[in-house]
Order: C-alpha cells, then structure tokens, then sequence
C-alpha cells in the first residue's frame, strides 16, 4: 500500500465532501471515486471521520496557501486584499472550507470543525495583519479603518457572495460583493466636477 493510494483516497474525499457533504459521502463512494478497494482504504485510515478529517486538512492547507501567495506579496494592502478576492475561483461550487460549515455532521463533530474554525480564524487575522500593515506604512485607503472588524467584514462578504452567487446560479452576485467591499475599502470613486 503506497502512500499514492493515501492520497487518491484523500483527494475522492475532498471532491466528494465538497460536492455532496459529509454525510452523501460513503466509504463506497470514496473507495469508487479513487479506484481503491475497502482494504486499502482501512489499511490508511481507520474510517470515514479519519478520512474526513485529513481531506479537511488538506483543503484547509491549501486555501491558506494560496490566499497566503496573494497576502504576501509586494505592494499596497488594498492591492494584495484586491488579488485576493479576485484570484480565480469555482465561484458556482461555493467556498470548500466555508461549505462545510453548512454540514450539520461535520459541526458537530469537534474533530472536523477545528480545521474549519482555524482556516477562518487564520484568514480573518491574516488578512487583519495585512491592513494593520497598510495603516503602519500610512497608505491613506486603510488609515482609518479598524483592521479586525474590516477582516471580519471581507470575510464575511466573500462567503455570502459565494451563497448568493450559488442562490442565483451565477457568479455575477459574488462579482457584485467583491467589488462593493473593495468599494468600501478605497472610497468613493473621483467624480469629475465640471
């Protein structure tokens, strides 16, 4: 048993839980969806919730990774929070992280909320971190705004975007938030006054 068959395992169950949740996601259908047997799935893990938990994991390490490529990056605050929100997405198949927190079966179980609870807590101080960056070098766009409510704020718009584009079938709902929060982050556009 190899740790290739892990990871099949682990990435049939990340697809799954995002597309179906924890409860439509049987170890059958892992085991089909990685073209594995039950014995090497036991043979990994000792079940579904351990399977669950280190496909969370995973998806969990990813999103802060890639939103970590966006916040570390050069440039102003409202620059790196702009690449973030509008780095490509699967904007119609919602957050896979912020899904989870719809899933009855995965809040209740103490084990898989915790790395869903720890990527928002990571995400809301992070992207806190940047603009309290962005106020330290006196970039006027931050200068006057609270750094962990304005965090709270964006996240909180990134997932109801996600919601309201999946409600509608489109993306242009989550477009729509993305471009109002960034609205409020820099200002009012210039008018011309003539």
């Amino acid at each position: 048993m190899s740790s290739n068959t892990a990871d099949l395992l682990i990435e049939a169950t990340r697809d799954l839980l995002w597309e179906r949740g924890y409860i439509g996601t049987s170890p059958k259908a892992i085991q089909q969806r990685a073209g594995v047997g039950q014995g090497s799935m036991y043979h990994h893990f000792t079940g579904k919730s351990d399977l669950a938990l280190a496909a969370i994991d995973r998806t969990a390490e990813e999103l802060r990774a890639a939103a970590e490529r966006q916040f570390a990056a050069p440039g102003t605050a409202v620059e790196r929070i702009t690449a973030y929100l509008r780095r490509e997405r699967d904007v119609l198949k919602g957050c896979p992280i912020g899904r989870l927190t719809q899933d009855p079966d995965v809040m209740s179980d103490p084990a898989l909320r915790g790395p869903v609870d720890e990527t928002f807590v990571w995400l809301r101080g992070r992207l806190a971190r940047v603009l309290a960056e962005g106020r330290a070098q006196g970039e006027p766009d931050v200068a006057a705004l609270d750094p962990d409510s304005t965090a709270a704020t964006i996240v909180a718009v990134l997932q109801g975007g996600y919601v309201l584009a999946r409600a509608a079938d489109s993306t242009e709902p989550f477009d729509q938030a993305v471009t109002g929060v960034l609205g409020l982050l820099t200002g009012p556009p210039p008018t011309d006054r003539d």
